[in-house]
């Protein structure tokens, strides 16, 4: 997801996102526990994915205080 899109959500769309992409990260995780998966990168790409949801939250959150 490029940083455009993730601007253009709303603050309960982010949260939704990021709730999903912890659940996907968690299922990658899982199963790369047990058997390794195709392509670890998904991992590092997801985790980054969440991070700039969370950042964006916090910067709209911090907006909307201000």
């Amino acid at each position: 997801m490029k940083n455009k899109d993730i601007q253009a959500l709303s603050v309960t769309e982010l949260q939704g996102r990021i709730r999903e992409e912890k659940e996907t990260l968690e299922k990658l995780s899982l199963g790369h526990a047990v058997s390794p998966i195709e392509s670890p990168a998904k991992l590092r790409t997801t985790r980054r994915t969440i991070a700039r949801l969370v950042t964006e939250l916090r910067k709209k959150e911090n907006a909307a205080k201000n």
